[in-house]
């Protein structure tokens, strides 16, 4: 661990570090560093909004590399724990060594799943009946053979084995390679745990100074209580603004017939009683029961769907306990191992369904059948609790975004992570250390006041006309974010129509990184798509001068986790819509809105088609959420804004 000598002060390092990335130090990130040390130091939880351009990765990563304990930084997107891994720590490092003359040490940790196995390579993967075959079929079997071959490199090479770093390939490839953590037969048990990749990336992380990991493997640590992450005294979040919706995800459970028929199906050959059976005909009551509900929320559970899962958890657990023991000293058994872990899985995800708890919504999620058929899922009626009892209570933490304030305070996310103003370990400071941007100067937030409502039917002809003009007057240059693939599709077949001299992508044409190379290459081109674009996207310059936002993004009606959330707020007192629907779409709409300026030379226009965000009493609430552009509800105004900008 890292003790840095008194004369030195962390902007002293800071400007070392700025200096090694080429860039420049802006009062903003200094802000922001000399906060985030104060608040390690003293161990009180700390909000910090930091606009785009701000520097705040290494606004938090100088002060956590001078901090006597160990830090770890968790973030919500691959594509910034690259930046920080590849650019920003390497950078600093460098920086370090200089002024420090020491040697700073960092690692990555994921969840064992992001790692390839090499028992699984080596001995094989098990089939639907629990033994083990070397590969899959067909054009299948080519491409884990292509990944097996880049497996063996990199464990030559002592490379890290992680997916991210693998060559092109599927989901289902990747899981030919990979096991999850309940599948792992366990590093003292495995022929290859000296070799083990996950492994490996554990032993670094427990001797560096820095972790870097994501907001799942957080979640899993620190408030599910499996042990994941070294030891640490702080934790720093970026993109704390995705921090809630990461963690439901984490603690959400899904159970469908055919998780159960194939946990059956492995365990047929490890036991030797009718336990694997009794657990098949337990997936056909399931299957029966779920194809007999209607989809959506269970706040009473149908008798067929609860008795269906009495028998799948009475059967999971008497499965479980009909496993051979295994001999103490002998290498395990992968199948067996594995088998196992998912029986016990299964358990556990039927037993929290069947428990029936205030704190969790259950809902039926219908699929198609050649989908699998519908299936059951489980999830945190509120995170809030669970993140102040094992998470707040335990470290001090740092949460940073471009996004933080919504309707103008913290009091929304900061209540959403379980922070209050009162409380033992749950006091907190917030600070908006601004943005190098002038908003007002760059930019204009257009919305559209003389279109008609949207409605559930999805674009209507003024919405499409005015899509049309605005592109025309723009030139291309445009980025569309839109409530639907429906509404983007639409869209875009509107504007290749009547604009075929621009380009028209739409999400779905191809791969997202190949529409985002085709977009930067030609400003002459227009991107259209849904939820993956309007986080994280980073387009500077004359490829995106027009953002367009077909709507409010406000969650679906039929949610069932939505909906129960807001029925929750308006049972306590609160107001269930403002708390949940427009707190969500308000995130959304500054995430959105933030793919228009991205430097500070960046000029352009939002386009908000939908009149209820100058017209409902809740627009003051989303557009005090927004970036401080100058706004007008004058179409011909923006036309000739654009028209200028294209420099036609």
């Amino acid at each position: 661990m890292s003790d840095a000598p008194e004369k030195l002060t962390v902007t002293e390092v800071l400007a070392a570090a700025v200096a090694a990335v080429g860039g420049t130090e802006r009062p903003g990130q200094v802000r922001m560093a000399e906060a985030v040390t104060s608040a390690m130091e003293s161990g009180k939880h700390l909000l910090v909004q930091a606009g785009t351009g701000t520097g705040k990765s290494l606004g938090y990563l100088v002060p956590a590399l001078l901090h006597h304990e160990r830090v770890v930084i968790a973030t919500a997107t691959l594509a910034l724990q690259h930046q920080l891994v590849e650019r920003d720590i390497p950078a600093l490092v460098a920086a370090a060594d200089a002024v420090l003359h020491e040697k700073a040490t960092f690692a990555v940790l994921k969840g064992r799943s992001n790692y390839a196995c090499l028992h699984r390579v080596r001995e094989g993967v098990p089939d639907d009946q629990g033994a083990l075959v070397d590969l899959p079929t067909g054009s299948l079997g080519a491409e884990v053979v292509a990944l097996r071959e880049w497996v063996e490199d990199e464990a030559k090479a002592g490379g890290t084995g992680e997916k991210d770093n693998a060559p092109r390939h599927t989901d289902q490839v990747w899981r030919q390679v990979s096991v999850s953590a309940r599948e792992c037969v366990g590093a003292g048990k495995c022929a290859f745990g000296a070799e083990c990749f996950a492994e490996r990336a554990k032993e670094k992380a427990a001797k560096s100074q820095l972790v870097v990991t994501n907001h799942s493997l957080l979640a899993i640590d620190a408030i599910e209580g499996i042990p994941m992450i070294p030891e640490y005294d702080v934790v720093v979040i970026d993109e704390a603004h995705e921090l809630t919706a990461r963690v439901t995800q984490a603690a959400t459970d899904e159970l469908s017939p055919g998780d159960v028929e194939r946990t059956a199906r492995r365990s047929q050959r490890q036991v030797d009683g009718p336990e694997a059976d009794d657990l098949a005909d337990a997936a056909d009551t399931l299957r029966d029961a779920l194809a007999a509900a209607p989809g959506g929320r269970l706040e009473k559970v149908p008798q067929e769907i609860a008795d269906a899962l009495v028998l799948v958890r009475d059967a999971s657990r008497t499965l479980i306990s009909a496993f051979p023991k295994a001999t103490p000293g002998a290498e395990a058994d992968a199948a067996a191992v594995q088998a196992k872990g998912w029986a016990q899985e299964l358990f556990a995800t039927a037993e929290r369904m069947c428990a029936g708890s205030e704190y969790d919504v259950l809902w039926v999620s219908e699929r198609e059948l050649r989908h699998g058929g519908n299936r059951l899922c489980v999830a945190p009626l509120d995170v809030a609790l669970q993140m102040r009892e094992r998470l707040l209570a335990e470290k001090t933490v740092v949460f940073t975004s471009a996004t933080l304030m919504l309707g103008g305070d913290f009091s929304v996310v900061a209540g959403s992570v379980g922070l209050d103003r009162s409380g033992s370990g749950t006091t907190w400071d917030g600070i908006d250390v601004g943005s190098p941007f002038d908003y007002a100067q760059q930019s204009i937030l257009y919305v559209a006041k003389h279109l008609p409502q949207p409605g559930r039917d999805g674009l209507q002809k003024a919405q499409l006309d005015e899509i049309v003009d605005l592109i025309d007057a723009a030139d291309g240059r445009t980025l569309g974010l839109f409530s639907s693939r429906r509404a983007a599709e639409a869209a875009a077949d509107a504007v290749r129509e009547r604009l075929p001299h621009l380009t028209t992508l739409c999400q779905g044409d191809a791969q997202l990184p190949e529409l985002t190379r085709q977009f930067i290459g030609d400003p002459h081109t227009c991107l259209f798509g849904t939820l993956s674009l309007w986080q994280g996207l980073d387009v500077p310059g004359e490829t995106c001068q027009l953002v367009l936002i077909d709507r409010v993004p406000f969650p679906r009606p039929d949610d069932p986790l939505m909906s129960a959330r807001a029925e929750a707020a308006d049972k306590a007192g609160g107001n269930g819509f403002m708390a949940v629907s427009a707190t969500h779409a308000a995130l959304l709409l500054a995430q959105g809105a933030g793919r228009l300026i991205r430097t500070t030379s960046d000029k352009g226009v939002v386009a908000i088609l939908d009149p209820r965000l100058v017209t409902a009493r809740y627009g003051s609430f989303l557009r005090a959420s927004l970036p401080p552009m100058w706004m007008t509800t004058d179409p011909a105004v923006v036309r000739k804004a654009l028209t200028r900008l294209s420099g036609r």
